[in-house]
Order: structure tokens, then sequence, then C-alpha cells
């Protein structure tokens, strides 16, 4: 243990996580903000949406690595990867495909060991989804994660008063009380309005 020093508001990094439908600009908002994070440190992004990033290459200068391994242990070792590469900001898109891939272990270990028993496996699915928030806490620059949320659609009226669907988001795909982790929170429309939840 080490002694104690004075706080510095400049050795504060960023844990900032955006989530919102399909086609919110999750990816675009994080990779606007990442430049302005930067400051010339080097931006990484770690992929799971099957080269999405890459579509803003034109706008944006970054390094990408698309991630095949969407498990706890491929999500840590990437965001390994970009620590010791010394990355100014990281980010994660997305942290999603994590969570499905947790349930799915959870739901595997539940047949296997536990007779079914969901409950009983979490008590392995947990542990695992801590060392992914510590991953991504310990990283030693600034962190955007991007998560989908769950979509449903709903009936609204537009000016003339006529009904017509709407698509909405509802709360992020990951685990129960991931917001905490991060700094700041923002929900993306599909009308691309972000709205802060928690900074």
């Amino acid at each position: 243990m080490s002694g104690f020093k004075k706080a510095s508001k400049s050795q504060a990094k960023l844990r900032a996580a955006f989530f919102g439908p399909s086609g919110a600009g999750k990816t675009y908002s994080s990779l606007s903000i990442a430049e302005g994070l930067s400051n010339g440190g080097g931006i990484a992004v770690i992929d799971t949406e099957r080269g999405s990033a890459s579509k803003y290459a034109d706008r944006f200068s970054f390094d990408v690595l698309d991630l095949d391994d969407r498990s706890i242990s491929g999500y840590i070792e990437a965001i390994k990867m970009a620590a010791d590469a010394g990355y100014a900001v990281l980010i994660i898109d997305s942290l999603t495909h994590a969570w499905q891939q947790l349930l799915e272990e959870v739901e595997r270990l539940a047949k296997a060991k536990y007779r079914g028993n969901t409950w009983s496996a979490w008590s392995e699915g947990t542990p695992l989804q801590r060392r992914l928030v510590d991953a991504i806490l310990d990283f030693p620059g600034h962190i955007i994660a991007t998560m989908r949320s769950k979509t449903e659609w709903q009936t609204s009226s537009d000016a003339g008063g006529k009904a017509r669907p709407v698509r909405v988001g509802l709360a992020p795909e990951q685990g129960k009380g991931v917001e905490y982790e991060f700094d700041l929170l923002m929900e993306i429309s599909t009308e691309h309005i972000g709205n802060v939840i928690k900074d």
C-alpha cells in the first residue's frame, strides 16, 4: 500500500458508456468524443460489431481490433493489449456481446454442473463479469463503451394526429448495475439525440 498524496483532477480518466438502439449513433459519437480526449495519444477501438467502426475511418484516425473472441477473456485480453500499447483512449464497441456470451456461459454451466439451476450458476458467472468491469476500470487511459439497448415499438401521433410506430430504446443490454461503473452514462435515441442520465 502506498501513502496518501494530493488529489489532482488531471489524473482522472473518463469512464463513459453510451447506449441506444441500432443506428442511434453510438459508434460515431464515441469516435467524435475520443478524438477530443486523445490529445494526440492515439485511439484504439475494440470492434465486436463486425467492422462497423471502420466505416468511419475516413472521418477519424484510430486503430481497430476486430474481436472475434467475444468471451469475457477475449475482451480482457484486448483491453490489456490496448493498455500495453499506450493508447490514450479505448472504445469498446460494444459491451453487449460480452453480456450475451456470459448469459450463454451461465446457461451452459447451469445445465452441466447445477442441474439446470441458473441461480447457482451465477456463482461462477458473477466473478467473470466482475473481472471484465475491473479490466475496464484499470485501463490507464480514457474508456468509452457502447451498449445496445433493448428495443420496443410504441405508437405515437404525428403533428397531423396520425398514429405511427416509433422505435424506442429501453435499458442497456448489459449486467444489472453496470451504470454504477461509469462516470458518464448517455442514452442516444434513434433521432441521434443524447440524454445524459449520469455525469
